[in-house]
């Protein structure tokens, strides 16, 4: 039978069957092409993560936030950089003034503020740093750290918030920020530059960057066993009498949560590594936490602020063995090097520091000498003295190196 001679409704449930079989063919056309790390993202991350992956965005254009963040290597990286501590900005002859720190997990890092803290063993009571994002803290939040590196000059060198939002007005993806914000989005470039501040902080906080989907997340559910030497490594990790290593890098011991087991209590610490001689500041220290920006209005009263000097933020552990190199300069690009520092870096400092003019070793070479009093010698395995027995033998370095590799995530997209 011709389909002219068909009757008119079944003709008109055939026109709809095939147009409902073409739409599925181009919808199923879609997902083959549709980025497989893009899937299961919120409207609000995918703009994150378009805003994140920008390279107009720079002045010039070339660098985008997932040039020094680079989902291979757990959301750090240098751009390329010959100097691997520091990353490579977007105009010519430029570097980044520290190490750049991985993204995994920030999201959990609380707004900085100071808290009480309570010495368990003196009954001392006293208000000290925590949270916040970069080695300093300058940014409280993760919207808050979007325009750091947009606006640094020696990172992606933004004219201006301005700038910005004309740059992603004209791009390929202002459609998708008017359905996630609104038709008049772009009404007002001040609300706007917050809008997609929030966007990628979303993106951030997107399960992509916190996965619990390394060994010892699946040794804490009981789903993977860790071999004699990683267990060695765990229990130094935990012991206060060696590495003392919980004392910062928290885990709830009671606990077979992941998320309990985030590798840092977000505080600030002074550990007085060596000098960076590769940086072109080399001969001006970073002070970390003191030079950030109004903190004197917030430090407890009758506290020094010079006291902050040399402290920088505690990282997390999740996925340290893919972010060399560590430490806010750089300094180390081993990570059994940064294990066996802070274990031999009173007991034999000559192994990390230089001699001075008089034949000295100039511990704490990267301070001024009028603050290097800050530096922790206090808490294991700081305490020990030159020429004592470390807390933390070569094996047992070795022992904990292993253990911090079966922190590393995964491919989760």
């Amino acid at each position: 039978m011709a389909a002219g001679s068909l009757p008119r409704r079944l003709r008109l449930r055939l026109s709809f069957a095939l147009m409902l079989f073409a739409a599925f063919e181009l919808n199923a056309a879609a997902q083959e092409t549709y980025p497989s790390d893009e899937r299961g993202l919120a409207p609000i991350e995918l703009l994150g993560k378009r805003v994140f992956e920008d390279k107009t965005l720079s002045r010039p254009a070339g660098v985008a936030c997932a040039s020094c963040h680079q989902a291979q290597q757990a959301y750090q990286g240098n751009n390329g950089s010959s100097i691997a501590a520091f990353a490579r900005g977007a105009a010519p002859n430029t570097l980044g003034k520290r190490n750049t720190p991985t993204l995994m997990y920030a999201s959990f890092s609380p707004p900085f503020s100071f808290v009480e803290e309570r010495d368990t063993t003196t009954g001392h009571r006293e208000r000290i740093p925590v949270g916040g994002q970069f080695f300093d803290g300058r940014a409280a939040t993760l919207t808050e750290q979007v325009e750091g590196p947009l606006f640094d000059p020696n990172e992606m060198n933004a004219a201006s918030k301005k700038d910005v939002v004309d740059a992603i007005r004209s791009g390929p993806y202002a459609e998708l920020l008017r359905q996630v914000f609104g038709e008049n989005i772009f009404n007002n470039y001040n609300e706007a530059f917050v809008k997609i501040s929030q966007a990628v902080a979303a993106f951030e906080s997107s399960s992509r960057f916190h996965p619990f989907s390394s060994k010892f997340d699946d040794y804490l559910r009981g789903k993977a066993e860790l071999t004699p030497q990683e267990l060695k490594g765990f229990a130094l990790f935990k012991d206060p009498k060696k590495g003392n290593c919980l004392s910062c890098h928290v885990g709830k011991e009671t606990s077979h949560n992941p998320r309990d087991w985030l590798f840092t209590d977000y505080t600030y610490d002074a550990l007085g590594g060596p000098k960076h001689q590769q940086t072109r500041s080399a001969s001006k220290p970073d002070l970390g936490l003191c030079a950030q920006p109004d903190l004197a209005k917030k430090i407890p009263s009758q506290t020094r602020l010079d006291s902050f000097c040399g402290a920088f933020k505690v990282p997390t552990l999740r996925n340290i063995a893919q972010t060399s190199p560590y430490l806010h300069n750089g300094v180390f690009s081993n990570l059994r090097d940064v294990v066996a520092f802070y274990a031999t870096r009173d007991t034999q400092p000559a192994r990390w520091f230089p001699r001075n003019s008089r034949g000295f070793v100039e511990k704490f070479n990267d301070l001024p000498r009028s603050l290097r009093r800050n530096v922790n010698v206090s808490e294991a395995p700081y305490d020990r003295r030159l020429n004592q027995p470390p807390r933390l033998s070569e094996a047992e370095i070795s022992a904990i190196t292993t253990f911090l590799a079966t922190l590393t995530d995964r491919e989760n997209h």
